[in-house]
């Protein structure tokens, strides 16, 4: 192709912090083009935010429905190739659905959906539509995770053994859900976050980090969860134990109301033959520990790294690669292979978070749910 793909996008208008994050990640690799939006539930709103991003008014639509329906009626070199949805999760099956069943490709926000009979739902439809599909668990684009997977599946480490995995924050430790934060009051909401607080929004990142890295399954898990906040059904905090398919034990931490945290994420494995681990508020180190051989610290860019982690690394080594390049990576990949299959062509491994990790991402909210209802009873997947 010899034209950038162009983008629709429902959600993320003004003042939304993750529909910024999509655009500005969008654009890193100047390969989209942001062409239309459906940015609010109000049409006022929505042709205000459109307007703000130098769209015409006539491409900023009142409602996900009229854009997906108007945009299908377009001339193919005028209309959107993909929608981008960046909604609360009670918001991500209804447009990904209709988009899908229109012929349109899509990126979304996690958690896929906001139960998981909408994500087994919606991984079918996928499959039938025969249309992309892209989950933003954006952490995997970091080229030092690229890194640590291969060095996983190339056997560098041994067998695992053992994984610590936490995602900690502090947003949440005050009632900031009664004031006008938005971001805080639906993800306090069951009816449109879904059963799972702290879960969905950071614990299926640590879910899918430990599962993508690894290349292995959690098995079973035992939750216990707690609800701090005063008057807070959903979880914001927990503490999980893990055994994977191999037989390797693990521990998860996540927290909301760690009070002092930011975007603490960061993750431990531990080999027969080597350990490592990787922090996101520092993500430009991979440190490697041996048997027998010193400490080897990686960096993107930087020496003896596979070609995985290389392919990724877009500046020279020495300078920092963070959260957006990464999110622009599950974008870049995601349209490199959408633009071979435009082109009729094939990519036999595409590297980016499907509806099968979605669906994976769900069913890990519900065990853990499940298993904190029973006292942190071991709870399959």
């Amino acid at each position: 192709m010899n034209r950038k793909l162009r983008m629709g996008m429902i959600g993320g208008g003004t003042g939304s912090f993750i529909g910024d994050v999509h655009r500005k990640a969008a654009s890193i690799d100047g390969m989209i083009d942001l062409v239309c939006g459906a940015f609010s539930s109000s049409a006022e709103k929505s042709i205000v935010s459109g307007k703000a991003l130098y769209l015409p008014e006539d491409r900023c639509y009142g409602s996900y429905e009229e854009m997906i329906l108007k945009e299908k009626e377009l001339p193919a070199d005028v209309r959107m190739d993909f929608v981008a949805i960046v909604t609360p999760n009670h918001m991500h099956f209804p447009p990904a659905k209709l988009a899908l069943e229109n012929g349109f490709h899509v990126v979304c926000d996690k958690p896929m959906t906001l139960t998981l009979e909408e994500a087994i739902a919606l991984e079918k439809i996928v499959a039938k539509s025969g249309k992309l599909f892209a989950l933003t668990h954006n952490y995997t684009g970091h080229p030092l995770v690229k890194q640590a997977k291969a060095m996983v599946a190339n056997g560098d480490l041994g067998n695992i053994r053992k994984i610590q995995v936490q995602y900690l924050q502090g947003w949440l430790s005050t009632a900031v859900e009664s004031t006008e934060n938005k971001q805080a009051a639906w993800r306090v909401d069951p009816k449109r976050s879904g059963i799972g607080g702290a879960l969905g929004d950071i614990g299926t990142h640590a879910e899918n980090l430990v599962e993508y890295i690894t290349g292995l399954k959690i098995d079973e898990l035992a939750a216990d969860l707690g609800r701090f906040g005063e008057g807070r059904t959903l979880d914001d905090d927990g503490n999980l134990l893990l055994r994977m398919e191999n037989g390797a034990k693990g521990t998860m931490s996540i927290s909301q109301i760690a009070l002092g945290e930011e975007n603490n994420l960061a993750i431990r494995l531990y080999g027969e033959k080597g350990s490592l681990e990787w922090h996101q508020e520092n993500p430009n180190q991979l440190i490697t520990r041996w048997l027998e051989n010193p400490i080897k610290i990686f960096t993107p860019n930087g020496n003896d790294l596979y070609p995985e982690a290389l392919n990724v690394s877009r500046i020279p080594a020495g300078h920092p690669e963070g959260y957006l390049e990464a999110f622009a990576t599950i974008y870049k990949n995601f349209v490199t292979h959408l633009m071979a299959v435009l082109n009729g062509e094939t990519i036999e491994k595409p590297d980016y978070p499907t509806a099968k990790d979605g669906v994976r991402g769900m069913k890990f909210i519900y065990a853990a749910v499940e298993s904190d209802t029973n006292n942190a009873a071991w709870t399959k997947i």
